[in-house]
């Protein structure tokens, strides 16, 4: 599955009827959570029962397309679904018990109430909510793909507009590529984005302090204006534009980083982080956050499955610790960034820590398809399979750049 996204151009008229068709989404799955809240043990089944007592209630509810509200009721049932099983695995702390939404910014249509034109330029939704036409403003061509592929439609509020994506069922095919004979350990960090295993550095863009100073100033214009005007809402809307910009950034970096490592790697290896875990320290929180681990593994994962290489997640234990040459473990703070080993190796910390991560991942995709029927019996309970990728942990990736193939790309 892939998503193209387009911007979505249309009068003033038509952008408050998506606000409306996003505010009436929202109301139907809050109150599908309220009759789970009030009738505990109920399933999916009984919510869309539920859905059509309120369109038959509701003319509003009635006026959106039935198969949007019946994506807002699935919505609502993922949640309870999701916290019923983090009480069946019992994980500590919060179970994540459904919460009302309180700012929706989506609605979601599958099959029905829209209908894209004949040169696939503009959409006209056609349930009663008063969307109309839109036109679309992208560099995709929808022609490539036919009508019955495209599975979902959702319209999306942002700060800087709105924007329609397209849900597309397509089979992806690795791209061939020639094999380098080279593999690479990543060790990513504060300091520098990542050090690899020869030695060679990503320097940290950083993009959030770099737009803090501005950040602080939209933000001190916002408590400034007074509760409910319209000026308040117009500086909420140039600080959410900032905010939109720099997540933006730190996702195209990601990208075209990940790219550029996969291509010139046939196998690449990396920590398995727990970002969640990592951001409880309160005083290295904001830098966690803002070095976006998580988006780089997931392009590296995406890419590999792509161009038909091999990725694997390592366990972190003791790879900045332990030595790479003589594999003793030479304990060191935060602040000791350089490794000083008895045996008289002398190399920087990251540096050491991205060659152990090579080390365990060589070792264990070694031991694939041979008589052992635990590799992970050694402890290493974390790496993959050659040439499996861990998709259960890949968020959805959205679309690439028209020009992002043509190799004018650089690391």
């Amino acid at each position: 599955m892939i998503v193209l996204e387009f911007k979505a151009k249309g009068k003033t008229t038509q952008y408050s009827a998506i606000d409306e068709a996003i505010r009436t989404a929202q109301f139907v799955s809050n109150k599908c959570i309220r009759f789970w809240m009030d009738n505990r043990g109920v399933g999916q089944k009984e919510l869309y029962r539920h859905n059509t007592k309120l369109r038959a209630e509701f003319p509003f509810v009635n006026a959106l397309n039935s198969h949007a509200c019946q994506v807002a009721v699935e919505r609502a049932y993922s949640a309870i679904a999701r916290f019923y099983e983090n009480c069946k695995k019992a994980i500590p702390g919060k179970k994540g018990y459904p919460q009302f939404k309180k700012n929706c910014r989506s609605v979601e249509y599958k099959t029905s109430g829209w209908k894209l034109s004949e040169d696939r330029r503009t959409i006209n939704f056609i349930d009663k909510k008063g969307i109309g036409r839109l036109k679309l403003k992208g560099t995709w061509d929808l022609h490539f793909y036919q009508l019955d592929q495209i599975k979902r439609v959702r319209l999306v509020r942002r700060a800087d507009g709105y924007y329609v994506q397209f849900l597309i069922r397509n089979e992806h095919q690795a791209v061939a590529a020639q094999p380098t004979g080279k593999t690479v350990g990543l060790d990513v960090g504060l300091k520098e984005f990542y050090t690899d295993s020869n030695g060679q550095t990503e320097p940290n863009p950083k993009f959030y302090r770099t737009n803090e100073k501005r950040l602080k100033f939209r933000q001190r214009r916002v408590s400034r204006k007074k509760k409910g005007s319209a000026n308040r809402q117009k500086a909420i809307n140039r600080l959410g534009r900032v905010h939109l910009k720099i997540s933006r950034q730190r996702e195209e970096h990601a990208k075209r980083v990940a790219r550029c490592v996969i291509q010139s790697n046939d196998l690449v290896a990396y920590e398995n982080l727990r970002i969640k875990n990592l951001v409880k320290n309160h005083c290295l929180a904001k830098s966690i956050n803002d070095a976006g681990w998580y988006q780089f593994r997931k392009w590296l994962e995406y890419f590999g499955t792509k161009l038909g290489k091999i990725t694997v997640a390592v366990n972190p234990a003791y790879t900045s610790q332990e030595c790479s040459c003589c594999h003793t473990v030479v304990k060191k703070s935060l602040s000791t960034r350089t490794h000083v080993c008895r045996c008289g190796l002398v190399l920087d910390r990251d540096w050491n820590a991205a060659l152990n991560i090579l080390s365990l991942a060589l070792s264990t995709t070694g031991h694939v398809g041979t008589w052992v029927k635990d590799p992970n019996a050694s402890g290493d309970s974390t790496s993959t399979l050659i040439g499996v990728i861990q998709s259960e942990q890949v968020g959805s990736v959205n679309e690439e750049s028209p020009s992002f193939w043509d190799g004018r790309v650089s690391n």
